[in-house]
């Protein structure tokens, strides 16, 4: 046998991530060598990257008593929520042209639809009471509501609120007629709103569903409610029809939470929660022709 003819020593076992590097530990799991920087403490030995991440991918999600996902407490969406309404606030405040243009108007929301959605997030330019007890009471309901339903059904949940206030809005204005479409009696056909007050009355509602079925009391927010409510009839300038409607579609969107919240149906949640929002354009449409289609359109007040 000539010489260097037997076995040759293995070499080093390298990283398959890194090929540059020597690896002298192995990952428990997959049997692969794993550089210092892919190694992961397990239970037993290290894993590797990989594995780690395969793992977390296959392994079941933790949900929430009403299916949501899991989260870590804090309240991402409402605190984004309020940063963006902060952020719009001040921008309002800089040029009236925002609130002109984002203002939910029944007269402008069949051309301009967006302004359903859009009103939710701005307020009075002039008022920081406005905007300070609406961000107050968001917080401490989004604080709440968040964590208990997951960051997609509670923001889900606010923005169905938000726009079944503007639907209220709409469904209870008062229809202009081609002979007399400026008159006095037809204000709340023109009459601009802002704020964020119907999706949080939409919150208040689902409160209380989510309350009931947890056999927890909600006596506090039924005074909240009444004061709240009388406060909109008192007080001028207040959409007590906005307030509502966002309370009624957060029954709802609740009501289909709680209703879908086991594993076996869990899929249909979504499905209900879209159900709401079609009926809300549905109303929506209805309303809008009854109206002269030369006042829908604008054609009558030459836009």
């Amino acid at each position: 046998m000539s010489p260097g003819a037997g076995p040759q020593p293995a070499g080093p076992s390298v990283c398959p991530r890194h090929p540059d590097r020597e690896a002298y530990v192995k990952c428990q799991r997959c049997g692969r060598p794993a550089c210092p920087e892919c190694q992961r403490p397990a239970a037993v030995g290290i894993q590797c990257v990989d594995c780690v991440r395969e793992a977390a991918r296959t392994a079941p999600t933790a949900r929430t008593i009403f299916g949501g996902r899991a989260t870590d407490g804090r309240p991402l969406v409402t605190q984004g929520i309020i940063g963006v309404c902060v952020a719009l606030f001040v921008l309002q405040w800089a040029s009236p042209a925002v609130t002109d243009d984002f203002a939910f108007q029944p007269v402008l929301g069949w051309t301009e639809p967006w302004r359903f959605l859009s009103a939710m997030f701005l307020h009075a330019p002039r008022s920081l009471w406005h905007i300070g007890f609406n961000m107050y009471a968001l917080f401490i309901l989004g604080s709440y509501l968040e964590p208990m339903l997951g960051r997609a059904r509670f923001a889900v949940l606010y923005l169905i609120s938000g726009i079944g206030g503007q639907v209220a809005v709409l469904l209870l204005a008062t229809n202009p007629t081609l002979d007399a479409p400026l008159t006095s009696a037809h204000d709340s056909w023109f009459q601009p709103v802002v704020g964020a007050s119907g999706a949080i009355f939409g919150l208040f509602g689902a409160l209380i569903v989510l309350n009931r079925h947890l056999g927890r009391s909600a006596a506090g927010i039924y005074g909240v409610l009444i004061i709240n409510g009388v406060l909109g009839f008192v007080i001028p300038n207040i959409s007590w029809q906005a307030h509502l409607g966002g309370f009624l579609a957060g029954l709802a969107c609740a009501g289909a939470i709680v209703l879908f919240r086991r594993q076996q149906v869990r899929h249909l949640t979504w499905v209900a929660l879209g159900a709401v929002l079609v009926l809300l354009v549905a109303i929506t449409i209805g309303k809008y022709l009854t109206v002269p289609v030369e006042i829908r359109d604008l054609t009558a007040f030459g836009r």
